[in-house]
């Protein structure tokens, strides 16, 4: 485990997973060239996820049905996420997984105010437990996707990268400074070998 966590540290959040917990849990799994990752190995880790997070009490417990479940809304999220990055619509497959995850705990609309003044809220019903918590991480996702940072979604340009961010700004291209410093060193040696290329015949 020491050595997940080491890689997870060295890469921190990316720019947008803390605002949208839906993201954040795509970025449990991807790859880099030093390896893959997985922030969810075991029904334990999975927990303490979603503990943190505030989704799952303390004292609940996830069993192998639910740390499959989570896994999957992360790969159903991840191949949406992805079609919208490329322009395209995700498989009728996917948004149906998708739509019965949001389906899966029933919620009630109530009004709420707050600074802003009055809003509609769906309220879910208590203790459905990972229904609600996959739930809310579905609809963070459609949040996403609808929202107006729904655009800047984007995937890492590193190669071997697989994270998923939302830009800062039109021209980041890179889902943590220590992916766009891999890429800007292997450009400067790149430009270094083209540069000794001639005199080396």
């Amino acid at each position: 485990m020491g050595s997940v966590e080491r890689l997870s540290s060295a890469q921190g959040p990316a720019p947008g997973e803390e605002r949208y917990l839906s993201l954040a849990l795509v970025n449990t799994e991807f790859a880099l060239p030093s390896g893959p990752y997985d922030g969810l190995p075991d029904a334990d880790a999975a927990h303490e996820w979603l503990r943190k997070r505030g989704l799952m009490a303390a004292g609940t417990r996830l069993d192998e049905d639910g740390i499959r479940r989570l896994r999957a809304l992360r790969d159903t999220l991840r191949t949406i996420f992805s079609a919208h990055i490329e322009g395209a619509g995700p498989s009728e497959d996917a948004l149906g997984r998708f739509n019965s995850v949001l389906a899966a705990a029933p919620g009630v609309h109530e009004l709420v105010w707050t600074d802003d003044g009055p809003t509609l809220a769906v309220r879910h019903q208590a203790g459905a437990g990972l229904d609600v918590a996959l739930a809310l991480l579905a609809e963070a996702g459609a949040e996403l996707l609808t929202g107006p940072e729904g655009a800047r979604l984007s995937a890492c340009g590193a190669r071997g990268c697989t994270r998923l961010f939302i830009r800062t700004h039109a021209s980041r291209r890179w889902c943590s400074d220590r992916c766009g410093n891999r890429v800007r060193a292997a450009r400067h040696y790149a430009g270094l070998g083209r540069a000794a290329g001639p005199h080396t015949s």
